[in-house]
């Protein structure tokens, strides 16, 4: 499929890189998410603006193939987020720098602390805990990196991750996973008996399935691994899909608490669900429904939180703040995040967030791929 500029893949492309020319002031996955979402309109468009675009923002902390602002003794997933796009520049331009700058986030995971179960810790301030963030953060890197160099054992492993964290953290009432885990039962938003934190929050379920998606796309059609994993996608699509809600097609910020007082219609994991659910359908480890669902999920999101200016400028709306669980050490206590239905509910909703933008830039090339074009 071939992109055209009129599809709303390269009109939102276009206007990030119009309204952001430079993007993040350090290492950081917000910004390497939004360049994966323009990655893909590349990829659809054979654009090479849109790698240019990437590589001079990349190119600001990757030099002599070290990383700027990057700490590895942090043990951070976020960290290993850009990893895929410095892969992505290694195979485009053959750079020994981006090769070497992804081995340092390789070495980061072989030494990245574990849970007694051998999920790798969110990050070391949050000991024995594993969020389903993480998955995205490190999942797709790893299963790249173990592709493109070889390492088949570390295939294993990211499977194992995946499985770990669906089966540890799925509420067997409604198939939804919460947003974390914590092995230890230590921390405070833990449910003492699972270790489960309280809520289902929309967007961690969302980096979660994108990461699932990705990763499959990256295995082999006959692996242990793809067998393994493929089946932690349909149950917990099916699961997203029970609920989507029915009159606006989008997800709310808590996704099983649609109406409830305080909730809110979430753009980011809206835009999440729908790349998953049109990329599952398009490696054939979904059912059709999820493609409908997909799609009434996109006219939603462009009906809910899309709008377009006459001089090309596309924004979106409804987009929640970075949100976590627990605090820093150096936060004090009445900053603790306790994961309740409340928490979530109050966080702020900004627009033209990069992790919104660039989850809606995955969808779009997704839908336009399913649909053969605009």
């Amino acid at each position: 499929m071939r992109t055209t500029a009129t599809a709303w893949s390269a009109r939102a492309a276009d206007a990030v890189i119009r309204r952001e020319p430079v993007v993040g002031t350090r290492w950081a996955y917000e910004w390497a998410t939004l360049l994966k979402g323009v990655d893909q309109v590349r990829r659809a468009t054979a654009d090479r603006r849109y790698l240019e675009y990437i590589r001079s923002n990349v190119d600001r902390f990757v030099g002599d193939g070290g990383i700027a602002t990057y700490a590895r003794e942090a043990y951070d997933l976020d960290g290993v987020a850009g990893g895929p796009l410095l892969l992505r520049l290694y195979r485009e331009t053959g750079e020994e720098r981006y090769r070497a700058a992804a081995a340092i986030l390789r070495e980061q995971l072989r030494a990245q602390p574990r849970t007694p179960s051998g999920g790798f810790w969110h990050k070391r301030i949050y000991p024995d805990q594993m969020w389903l963030d993480g998955i995205y953060m490190a999942g797709p890197f790893y299963a790249e990196f173990a592709v493109l160099f070889g390492e088949k054992a570390a295939l294993d492993d990211v499977a194992a991750q995946i499985t770990l964290i669906a089966e540890r953290t799925r509420d067997a009432r409604t198939g939804l996973l919460r947003h974390a885990w914590d092995e230890s039962r230590r921390e405070r938003w833990a449910d003492p008996a699972t270790g489960r934190s309280p809520s289902a929050w929309g967007r961690a379920l969302g980096w979660f399935v994108m990461a699932v998606a990705d990763v499959l796309e990256l295995l082999p059609e006959h692996s242990a691994q793809r067998d393994r994993i493929a089946p932690v996608l349909a149950e917990t699509m099916d699961a997203v899909k029970s609920v989507q809600d029915d009159a606006t097609g989008v997800w709310w910020q808590v996704v099983d608490q649609g109406g409830r007082e305080g909730n809110y219609l979430e753009a980011s994991a809206s835009c999440m669900f729908v790349y998953a659910a049109a990329k599952g359908v398009r490696l054939g480890l979904l059912g059709r429904a999820h493609l409908d669902a997909a799609r009434k999920g996109y006219e939603g999101i462009l009906a809910q939180f899309v709008t377009a200016s006459a001089d090309g400028d596309v924004t979106l709306r409804g987009t929640c703040a970075g949100t976590g669980l627990g605090r820093r050490p150096d936060e004090p206590d009445m900053t603790y995040r306790d994961g309740s239905y409340d928490y979530y509910v109050r966080r702020p909703i900004e627009t033209n967030d990069h992790r919104g933008l660039g989850a809606f830039l995955m969808a779009s090339v997704e839908l336009e791929r399913a649909s053969g074009g605009p």
